[in-house]
């Protein structure tokens, strides 16, 4: 099993943002998690990333993680090819080679800054994708590209998780990404006030 979660609570101070909540993804399965914003969606990708540690529970991770951001988490000056190079550990070759596969051929020299949002969001998905992960976690990637260029991305992602079998979890709002690419879906729901 590459990935378990058991979480029986999450607080940002007096507020419980999760409680019980227990799944396992193995490799090639896709966890989608759907729910309405500020329901803790990005919370839970943050501790299976071991970004958030504060929390009543336990994670277990097997092998390498890469996490696709809401925004686009890259090093504003280094360029776009040194972006996926020094994160992935890729050479000069396979790093343009990823730039290619998400449509960024021939923007290897840009910086961040010099790329457009929808830019930076493909570069993004290529550095996760690079990395060759065993754990994939997807948070809302595909938010604001244009409706065509979500629909390359989604095929790229279908390809990618074919290819490389990551035990993904895939945060969205939308239930036609969800429908797509998810072998399993989970909803979080707000929690009524007590």
């Amino acid at each position: 099993m590459s990935l378990q979660v058991a979480i029986r609570a999450k607080r940002f101070g007096p507020t419980e943002v999760l409680r019980d909540l227990a799944f396992q993804v193995a490799r090639g399965e896709v966890l989608a998690v759907l729910g309405p914003s500020g329901v803790g969606k990005s919370t839970l990708l943050r501790i299976i990333a071991g970004l958030d540690t504060a929390f009543e529970g336990q994670v277990r991770r097997e092998g390498r993680l890469a996490m696709v951001f809401q925004e686009p988490t890259l090093m504003p000056w280094r360029s776009a090819l040194d972006n996926l190079r020094l994160t992935t550990g890729v050479d000069a070759q396979q790093a343009e080679a990823a730039l290619s596969r998400v449509g960024l051929a021939g923007k290897g020299a840009l910086y961040p800054g010099q790329l457009s949002l929808g830019q930076q969001r493909r570069l993004s998905l290529a550095r996760a994708y690079a990395a060759k992960p065993d754990i994939l976690l997807l948070d809302e990637p595909f938010v604001s590209l244009d409706q065509a260029l979500v629909e390359d991305m989604l095929a790229l992602t279908e390809s990618v998780i074919a290819e490389q079998r990551p035990a993904t979890v895939f945060v969205t709002h939308a239930q036609a990404e969800a429908d797509r690419l998810a072998t399993r879906q989970m909803v979080l729901a707000a929690r009524a006030p007590v």
